[in-house]
């Protein structure tokens, strides 16, 4: 049942609205003025107020700003029987949803009512789907070099400077893009992606740039690009290293004037967009062979990332794995499975060439194709298995039982920790310096495995 919040000195008129909305189904609640009317928001949290804009005390145009400032989106209707124009646009300015003149016609009120809740269902469903957004990009990790991208991203993300993401292959360029924007001030306008490498090379500049009416064959209508969408918001040039010198030139002049030409077109469009671009490419060796421009890559080189790949966040396979799996199996309505200790250590001991993306894929396929509840180590692809029964750790793991994680990551740390200590003739500062973590750690950790230092 709905609450709908009355705010009205008259009391006749609290009383017929009480009746009609009673009938439709509808929780009324009453308030006689502004400060009680504020104070019943804060305890009830109605679901719509309809104000009156002249009472004694606080009058309805300030009611309304306190109610805008502590819930912003808040549906409120303003009644009033002596409405003006210049007092409808005042409180259209201050965030009224509507504005009804008195005396009320209730079929009027009736079909206001409706309309504003029909919009706060649509804003609810926003507010569900950024969320749900949200988590399906969420950036999963605690190793120290997730820790320290994330920390570079809080920082970064509330300035307006561009951004260069450097990276392999299926590292998640994308996600730190997206985490980027919405912590940004741009959170709340476009964000809008372009694959340069998938579009073909006589298209690029109609899909960044738009083209107007017969600028080509096939152009029936003015279509805006790709700058024009994300206006005020963020543009994400994914692979810009694929992009030809012609486009990298006019993508350069947007940089520096903020200003464009639909392709066949004569007028000067001014756009306001932060550009975060990314690549798989060493831009600097390109630039080397002439295949992407200096000038381009030092605009956009202003806060540089580099997204490491998974076989240097070895720490994070566990935690990405089974939110994957979690992922699927809510998204493929199968039921809840989980990853063997065994096949955990398996994951974590495999060199992952397509990083994060090909971890994703296999843990979907997984989740789809796999009979049993538990997924253990015999569900791994051929590739996985034979790298677990070739390492150290993988020997560890099959012949000893490991009945909870924490003592699979620890068995295949300290098998880890092992091996390296022996590729360096066990040499602590070499072996920290190789598996790149402090001194002082790796001797902790020595200790804590109760690991013997040969000599």
């Amino acid at each position: 049942m709905k609450t709908i919040l009355i705010v009205d000195d008259e009391k006749s008129i609290r009383e017929s609205l009480k009746g009609i909305l009673q009938d439709e189904g509808f929780r009324p609640l009453f308030a006689q003025n502004g400060e009680a009317g504020l104070t019943m928001v804060r305890e009830e949290n109605p679901d719509l107020v309809l104000l009156d804009i002249w009472m004694p005390g606080m009058d309805g145009l300030e009611t309304l700003r306190r109610i805008r400032e502590e819930s912003p989106e808040r549906l409120v209707i303003m009644m009033s029987g002596h409405g003006t124009i210049e007092t409808a646009v005042k409180a259209t300015k201050l965030g009224a949803y509507d504005f009804i003149e008195k005396p009320l016609s209730l079929e009027k009120v009736l079909l206001c009512i409706q309309n504003a809740m029909k919009v706060g269902r649509l804003v609810e469903e926003n507010r569900s789907l950024r969320a749900k957004i949200a988590k399906d990009y969420e950036m999963i990790g605690k190793s120290p070099a997730i820790l320290d991208l994330k920390n570079q991203i809080e920082i970064a993300a509330p300035t307006s400077g561009w951004v260069l993401i450097t990276g392999e292959n299926g590292t998640g360029k994308e996600l730190v893009a997206r985490a980027i924007h919405t912590l940004s001030k741009r959170h709340d306008k476009p964000f809008v992606e372009v694959n340069c490498a998938a579009i073909p090379e006589d298209l690029i500049e109609s899909e960044l740039f738009g083209h107007e009416k017969g600028a080509f064959t096939g152009a029936t209508a003015l279509r805006k690009g790709k700058f024009d969408q994300a206006h005020e918001g963020t543009l994400f040039l994914d692979e810009i290293g694929d992009m030809s010198l012609k486009t990298q030139a006019k993508v350069l002049r947007i940089l520096q004037e903020h200003k464009f030409e639909r392709v066949g077109g004569q007028r000067t469009i001014e756009v306001n967009v932060r550009v975060i671009a990314a690549t798989n490419k060493d831009l600097e060796e390109e630039i080397r062979q002439g295949a992407f421009r200096e000038d381009l890559y030092y605009r956009l080189n202003v806060l540089p990332f580099h997204v490491p790949p998974l076989r240097e966040r070895q720490d994070d396979i566990p935690a990405l794995a089974n939110h994957f799996l979690d992922h699927f199996c809510r998204k493929e309505s199968r039921q809840n499975k989980t990853l063997s200790p065994k096949a955990i250590v398996a994951l974590a001991n495999y060199t992952w060439p397509g990083n994060v993306r090909e971890l994703k894929n296999i843990i979907e396929r997984l989740a789809i194709m796999s009979p049993d509840e538990v997924i253990t180590e015999k569900h791994l692809p051929g590739s996985i298995q034979a790298k677990q029964a070739a390492s150290p750790a993988g020997a560890a793991a099959s012949s000893v039982e490991l009945p909870t994680f924490r003592e699979a990551k620890e068995g295949f740390e300290r098998e880890f920790l092992l091996q390296k200590l022996e590729e360096n003739e066990w040499n602590v500062s070499r072996t920290a310096e190789a598996v790149e973590i402090e001194r002082s750690n790796l001797h902790r950790k020595i200790k804590n495995y109760g690991i013997e230092l040969k000599k």
